[in-house]
This record gives C-alpha cells, structure tokens and sequence, in this order.
C-alpha cells in the first residue's frame, strides 16, 4: 500500500506533498461499488491460502519430534487451546470452541502482520467491514449457545442478576440489552479495525512524509527531517509488529469470554 501511495505524494502541478487520507485505504482493482473487486478483499483471500497451504504443510507429516514448521504451528494451537480457550471457557466445554478461537487468531494475526511485510503492505483488518463480519460471526456464537442451552425466554432473563427489586428490572435489562447486543459487537470490531487504521495511517505519513522531504524538497534540515522520520517509521513498525500479535490475541481472548459467559451457570 505505501508503494501504491508514493506516486501520489506530489500534486500534478508540483503543488507539494499531500497526506494520505482514508481513500487510500479503499483501493479498488475492478468496477467499483458493492461489487467492486478490492485489495483488501483479495489480500484476505490470499491470507486464506497462505494460511490453509501452511497448516497442511506443517501437520501433513506429523512427527513425535517437531520439525520448525511443525513447532510453530504446535505452539500457536497450543497457546490458543490451552492459554485461551481452555483457561477462560473452562476444561468441560473449550475443546468445541477452539476451531473457532484458533481459525480466528491465525485469521487475524496474518492479514496484521501483512501490514508491515512487503510487497503487501496492507493490513485487511483496517477497512471495517471485515472486522464487522469476524465479529458477527462470534456474535451469533455466543448468542445461538445461550439461548440453545436455556431457551429464549430464560436466556433474557437471567441478563439481570437475581435478587434486585422489581421496580429495576426493567431498567437495568434494557442496560444489559444494550451491553449484550450493541456495544459488545460494537468495541468488538471498532478496537480492531481502529488500532489497525490508525497505526497503518501512521506509518504511511512518515514513510511517505519522509521520502517527500528527502526526494523533493530543499535544504539540509528538510532533508534531515526527512532522514528522521524514515527512522520514526522504522521504531513505529516495530511497535506496530507488537499491536498487531496483541489486537489479534485481544479479539480471540473476548471472543472466548463471551462464549464462557453465554455458557456459565448465571446464564
């Protein structure tokens, strides 16, 4: 994506460096539209590849001693089935969810990191509608469990804890209404898409930016500036590497307790 964005740093007339705006993020490669074939929609299905072919590759030839392939994919399962399903769904019910818990990890943590590798440069989790469309899937989960295991009725009920007088029932349902079936999809989807928004639009005004003062503009200090912020850009992607592992693990990690939540007893 930066790549794409160089070009356009200059106006046509030389009028001088323009910032990257979230057009930048849209990048349509046929028609355009609800229909419109984009480069995000085609990173993600590359990822789905990239991410089938390898777990295939690693698991194909299973070993008592791990090759490094094998090592790699054996650890992030385990962390997943051990660190976060089973420690917060708990050891009766996790084993059905980590499927679920893990696809959406891997899922997640490479279309980030395609953020920073090149030629791809473009994190998917940045145009909202694919958080939107992991979060319902997780949202639907957790719903279809609680009301499967104690009917519809029940289900809305006990969103209120017991013992509260009568006259807050009403009140402090709607409350929970609102928690259950807006904002928890709600930050669910905005924190991912947001960390990646905001952190790729950071490193595009830098790199950019610096490439802009070193290539077109005059002067030792502007050029210097520009020596400054490639440096800026390269201790941003590095911090980027470490929010992009974290926004990852922090959508699988909710996504697990508000599974144990539709299946703990209160529910």
């Amino acid at each position: 994506m930066i790549l794409h964005v160089l070009p356009s740093l200059a106006t046509a007339d030389g009028g001088g460096y323009q910032t990257p705006t979230t057009a930048d993020f849209y990048q349509p490669l046929w028609n355009d539209g609800p229909f419109a074939v984009t480069r995000p929609g085609v990173v993600l299905m590359l990822s789905v590849g990239l991410i089938a072919w390898y777990l295939i590759a690693t698991t194909r030839k299973a070993a008592i001693v791990p090759g490094k392939g094998q090592w790699l994919t054996e650890g992030i399962y385990g962390f997943i089935r051990n660190g976060v399903a089973r420690d917060i769904i708990g050891t009766k019910d996790f084993l059905r969810f980590v499927p679920l818990l893990f696809s959406l990890f891997v899922l997640i943590l490479v279309n980030n990191l395609f953020g920073v590798i090149p030629p791809v440069q473009y994190p998917t989790m940045s145009r909202i509608g694919i958080p939107i469309a992991l979060t319902l899937v997780v949202y639907v989960v957790y719903h279809y469990i609680g009301i499967k295991r104690v009917g519809l009725f029940a289900y809305f009920k006990n969103l209120v804890p017991g013992g509260l007088p009568g006259w807050i029932f009403l009140p402090i349902l709607f409350l929970e209404i609102i928690t259950f079936f807006i904002t928890r999809p709600l930050t669910l989807a905005l924190r991912l898409f947001g960390n990646m928004f905001a952190g790729h639009l950071l490193l595009l005004v830098f790199i950019t930016g610096g490439e802009y003062l070193l290539l077109h503009s005059a002067g030792p200090f502007m050029k210097l500036a520009g020596v400054g912020a490639f440096v800026m850009a390269f201790v941003l992607t590095i911090f980027e590497l470490l929010i992009e592992f974290l926004q990852a693990w922090v959508f699988t990690l909710l996504a697990a307790t508000y599974i144990a939540g539709s299946l703990a007893d209160e529910h």
